[in-house]
C-alpha cells in the first residue's frame, strides 16, 4: 500500500512545493475576459496594466482554483529562496503573482496542454528541471491537478519521480468538490494526506516507464 504523507508534522523536515494546473479560458467565464467585447473590471485591467495570473484563473475557475490556490499558499514550505507555488501554463511554469496582459493570457491559452506537444512540454520540462536544481532532493513536490490524463503527471514524473504527491482525498472527487474540500482545510489549518502520484496514476508498471522516459527535447 502507498505511504501516506501528512503535514505540518514533517513540515520542519521536509520541504514541499505545489504545483497547480491552469484554469480553462475556453469557457463561458474565460470568454469574458478574452472576448473584444469583454468589459469587466479585470478585463479592462488585463487591456491595460496587466492582472496576476492567480486573480486571472480565479476569475475563469471559480471554486476549483481559487480552493487550490489559497490551499498551496497556507501550506506550502519551500526551501529557502524557492517560490513554494507555481502555476503550470501553456508556456511552462508561472507565479501566482506573475501579471499578465490580455495578449499573454491569449498566448498561453492558445497552447493545447498536451503531453506530446512539443510547444508545451518545451517551456514545462525547462522550467521543471530549474525548479529541480533549485529545490534539491529533499522536497516534495504537490500536483493539484488532474491525473485522470498524461498531460501533466507525465511530465512531472519525468522530472520528479516518486517526490511527485497528490493528495489522497481528490481521488473520486469532481472539480467543485475539490475546491469545497481545499477551502475547508485552510479555514481549519489541516492539510490534506499525499499519496505517489505515479501509483494513483498509471499502476507501479507504467508509473516507472513514465518517470524513466526522457523529456521531449
Amino acid at each position: 500500500m502507498a505511504t501516506q504523507k501528512q503535514f505540518p508534522e514533517a513540515a520542519g523536515i521536509r520541504h514541499c512545493i505545489f504545483l497547480l494546473s491552469p484554469a480553462n479560458a475556453s469557457g463561458i467565464r474565460g470568454q469574458r475576459l478574452l472576448g473584444p467585447g469583454a468589459q469587466s473590471q479585470l478585463a479592462q485591467r488585463l487591456r491595460q496594466s496587466g492582472a496576476p495570473l492567480g486573480e486571472v484563473y480565479q476569475f475563469i475557475s471559480g471554486l476549483y482554483f481559487r480552493g487550490k490556490l489559497e490551499y498551496a499558499k497556507q501550506f506550502n514550505n519551500p526551501p529557502r529562496g524557492v517560490a513554494g507555488v507555481h502555476i503550470i501554463t501553456g508556456a511552462g511554469l508561472m507565479l501566482p503573482e506573475t501579471a499578465i496582459t490580455l495578449d499573454e493570457l491569449r498566448r498561453i491559452s492558445a497552447t493545447p496542454i498536451d503531453a506530446n506537444n512539443s510547444h508545451y512540454r518545451l517551456p514545462l520540462d525547462r522550467d521543471l528541471f530549474h525548479l529541480l536544481e533549485l529545490a534539491g532532493d529533499a522536497t516534495d513536490v504537490i500536483l493539484l491537478g488532474s491525473i485522470a490524463t498524461s498531460k501533466y503527471v507525465a511530465p512531472l514524473l519525468s522530472v520528479f519521480g516518486e517526490r511527485l504527491l497528490f493528495p489522497q482525498g481528490f481521488v473520486g472527487r469532481g472539480d467543485m468538490s475539490r475546491g469545497s474540500l481545499l477551502l475547508r482545510c485552510c479555514s481549519t489549518g489541516s492539510p490534506l494526506a499525499y499519496l505517489p502520484a505515479a501509483k494513483l496514476a498509471f499502476g507501479r508498471k507504467k508509473a516507472l516507464q513514465v518517470e524513466h522516459h526522457s523529456p521531449v527535447f
